[in-house]
């Protein structure tokens, strides 16, 4: 006799993004490094004709214009704009990331190259995810306490490295310095991304980072008088890296992160920006002829192997949890 019991609904896993979802958050992902890899190189090569300040207020006005194209059209058609407090968190990325940390790095690249500024840099991921871990409920894999440790040693190596005059009687106080206005940019750019997540959930990436780009451009402003001066004795090449900067490094891929960030945990995104180092090294030997000092490329590889630790996960983080069986017992675990 058949039974009359309802029949069991068919256990189905976790439903995935969907294919072309991903696919985009890849493609964002991709390019944000790339051009990301190019603006160490683009910084390093404009510099001499830029002091740190005036390059930041330029990249970022440049940026501002040209996103406004994008941004301005939506914000009048959904009136979509931040109220209250919202604008908080806004405030502190667009100071932090889009100003402070910009005239760090373009301060530090007038010491160091683009490959150990880029090397230096690659430890805002670790850093990333710690916070994620505590702020944004991403957890703590014992994994990740492991890389960083080894990561930070990679650091210590390249500081150790830079220390050491390259030739008799160079001074080694200038690199160190450059050192640490690489780590303050590394820990501005953290603490922004944490600050970002929850705002891009509200926001479009494009408005999210317009306003932020807008925020640090008004902050920079003290330096309008030495961008002018400057513009006007820089040879056309340079005001040309100039607006490159401006545009695709800033403007476009600031708005792919963005993008990703809407769609990917903090720490995990994160982990994608390893991939800069090694290719501001590759545009940076290409286009400049620079190298990093053996300490600089032992201590990137300790780096680099220190956060591909940290995407390690435990056994039981990557054994799936497996279906009940039929009487609702799970099965034993041999």
């Amino acid at each position: 006799m058949p039974s009359t019991s309802p029949a069991r609904e068919p256990l189905t896993p976790p439903s995935a993004p969907p294919a072309p979802v991903k696919a985009l958050g890849v493609a964002a992902m991709v390019v944000t490094v790339v051009l990301w890899a190019s603006a160490f190189v683009g910084i390093r090569a404009v510099g001499p004709f830029f002091s740190p300040g005036s390059l930041t207020l330029g990249r970022l006005t440049i940026a501002a214009v040209a996103l406004a194209f994008v941004v301005v059209p939506q914000l009048l058609r959904s009136r979509l704009l931040p109220k209250g407090r919202e604008w908080l968190p806004i405030l502190a990325y667009g100071v932090m990331w889009f100003g402070g940390y910009n005239v760090a790095l373009n301060a530090a690249e007038h010491i160091l190259d683009a490959g150990t500024s880029a090397l230096l840099i690659n430890v805002n991921p670790i850093l990333v995810a710690i916070m994620a871990g505590m702020f944004l409920k991403e957890g703590f894999p014992r994994w990740l306490l492991i890389g960083s440790t080894v990561a930070f040693a990679g650091v210590a190596l390249i500081a150790a490295g830079s220390g050491q005059p390259r030739t008799p009687g160079e001074s080694s106080t200038a690199d160190l310095a450059g050192v640490g206005l690489c780590l303050l940019a590394a820990v501005l750019a953290a603490v922004s991304v944490i600050i970002q997540k929850p705002v891009v959930r509200k926001f479009p990436a494009a408005q999210a980072t317009w306003f932020g780009i807008v925020v640090g451009a008004l902050c920079c402003l003290p330096f309008a008088g030495q961008l002018a001066s400057e513009v006007q004795a820089a040879p056309v090449q340079a005001t040309l890296g100039l607006v490159y900067l401006g545009v695709f490094p800033t403007a476009i891929a600031f708005t792919t992160w963005a993008y990703a960030l809407s769609l990917v945990d903090a720490g995990k995104l994160a982990a994608t920006t390893y991939l800069v180092p090694g290719t501001t090294v590759l545009i940076s030997w290409l286009l400049l002829g620079e190298i990093p000092t053996a300490w600089g490329l032992v201590g990137g590889l300790v780096c680099l192997a220190g956060v591909g630790l940290t995407r390690r996960r435990t056994r039981t983080d990557r054994a799936p949890e497996r279906p009940l069986e039929e009487g609702g017992a799970r099965p034993l675990r041999r």
